[in-house]
């Protein structure tokens, strides 16, 4: 059967052109199917994995459909979690808009807001943002959203995850009902199901893969150490046995392991490797990326903030230094590698401590992660960092102490014939307790 390409697809001659420039003739499963939906204008969900042309998915159509403004008001709006998913967009638009005069800008956190106003002011046809700067934006007389025609909410479980919610939902009443809005992701939880029903109207949903499939193009395997010295030396062994590992992607659980691992695998890849966390400035993440894009680092060090989105072209391994407690992030490390035509590798690094993920992560998948036998000059290293160190709980060798009796000061109630008061007695009162009666003198009463 013969593949659909993009001419078959009625794209006008403008993105044709661009598409051919970037090397794109055949549309990706998300992309065929969700072209003359999104056409229709309706509203849509996308389900698709990382890596599988989501981006290219609702640009396509949503720039068909543009039509020249001379006011230069936005009109489409893509919304991202990440300052690099941001620049990714805004690189694609240029690329797809390469004979069209369409203006793009991005903006987000983390950099001056006077600077992006006057972008804004300046004026633009596609805006690409973070919620939390479009809101800050929004709400200020330099941005007006009544004009956007099409909304797109890319990765909306990321940001559900990462609080957004307030701020996407704020945006959304800021903005006139009658547009049409675009969702993709790679997974659908319950709360993007409540948000989907709040804010979208009756939307189509299309399903390139199934969530939690992993992409037939990557072979994933898993190494069981004990430590974490022992997955830095395997880590250094398996670079130093293997020249395809050209370009490699490793996550780690949290910022303080990932500024560890730099520090230890600096030594010896020093000028080649990179390292990038929320921690670091965004001068070094902007940096980090483009270093490891074209190839000057060999090794880039990461959290899970580059595991949705990031398009780095060509990365040869996936490593996953730490296994992800959550299983859906499991399938968005991986998918940064065996994208589009290409093949890729994805390694796992399995303490006793991950078993339980590891489980959740097959079970999410419906495949087990193949186990390879660690190499035999690997070193096993028995120091462990303070991380993993037990905590040791003292017990109370102590005695259970008597119950101490609670006393007040020493008192005696006094005898009623040694009580006095100061109260002032009459002669009268006096007389008529002891006679019984009023006592008078000589027809006087006594007082």
């Amino acid at each position: 059967m013969q593949s659909l390409t993009f001419k078959d697809l009625k794209l006008n001659s403008f993105l044709l052109r661009a598409l051919d420039d970037m090397g794109y003739t055949v549309p990706t499963t998300i992309q065929e199917k969700g072209f003359s939906v999104m056409m229709s204008g309706r509203d849509v969900v996308g389900i698709a994995q990382t890596g599988t042309g989501k981006t290219l998915a609702y640009l396509l159509p949503a720039l068909m459909q543009w039509k020249f403004n001379k006011d230069k008001t936005p009109q489409i709006l893509v919304i991202v979690p990440t300052r690099e998913l941001v620049l990714q967009v805004v690189e694609e638009v240029k690329q797809l808009t390469k004979y069209m005069s369409v203006d793009v800008i991005g903006v987000y956190g983390g950099t001056n807001i006077n600077t992006q106003k006057q972008l804004v002011k300046n004026g633009m046809d596609v805006l690409v943002a973070t919620p939390g700067r479009l809101l800050d934006l929004a709400l200020t007389s330099v941005l007006n959203l009544k004009s956007i025609k099409k909304l797109v909410i890319d990765e909306v479980d990321e940001m559900l995850n990462l609080g957004f919610r307030p701020q996407l939902s704020r945006v959304l009443d800021l903005m006139v009902v009658k547009r049409q809005n675009l969702m993709f992701s790679a997974t659908i939880t319950e709360d993007v199901e409540v948000f989907i029903n709040g804010h979208f109207n009756n939307p189509i949903k299309i399903e390139a893969a199934p969530a939690g499939t992993p992409l037939d193009s990557i072979e994933q395997t898993g190494y069981e150490v004990p430590n974490f010295n022992t997955k830095v030396n395997l880590l250094k062994l398996l670079l130093s046995a293997n020249d395809d590992m050209r370009k490699v992607l490793v996550f780690v659980s949290t910022i303080n392991l990932a500024d560890q691992l730099f520090e230890l695998m600096n030594v010896d890849l020093e000028n080649e490797v990179g390292i990038i966390h929320s921690k670091k400035s965004q001068l070094n993440r902007f940096e980090a990326v483009k270093l490891f894009k074209e190839g000057k680092h060999r090794l880039l060090i990461a959290s899970d903030l580059v595991a949705r989105g990031i398009d780095i072209a060509e990365v040869s391994h996936v490593i996953n230094f730490d296994a992800p407690a959550i299983s859906e992030n499991y399938i968005h490390r991986i998918g940064r590698t065996g994208r589009a035509d290409k093949t890729g590798q994805a390694i796992t690094f399995i303490t006793p401590q991950d078993e339980e993920a590891i489980e959740n992560i097959e079970q999410l998948m419906n495949r087990k992660i193949g186990i390879d036998e660690c190499p035999s000059a690997l070193e096993i290293a028995t120091v462990l960092i303070p991380e993993e160190v037990p905590l040791v709980r003292m017990r109370n060798t102590l005695g259970k102490l008597p119950k101490q009796l609670v006393s007040g000061p020493s008192f005696h109630e006094k005898k009623a014939k040694n009580s006095k008061t100061n109260d002032k007695v009459t002669r009268g009162d006096a007389a008529k307790k002891k006679y019984g009666k009023p006592k008078s003198v000589r027809g006087k009463k006594l007082r």
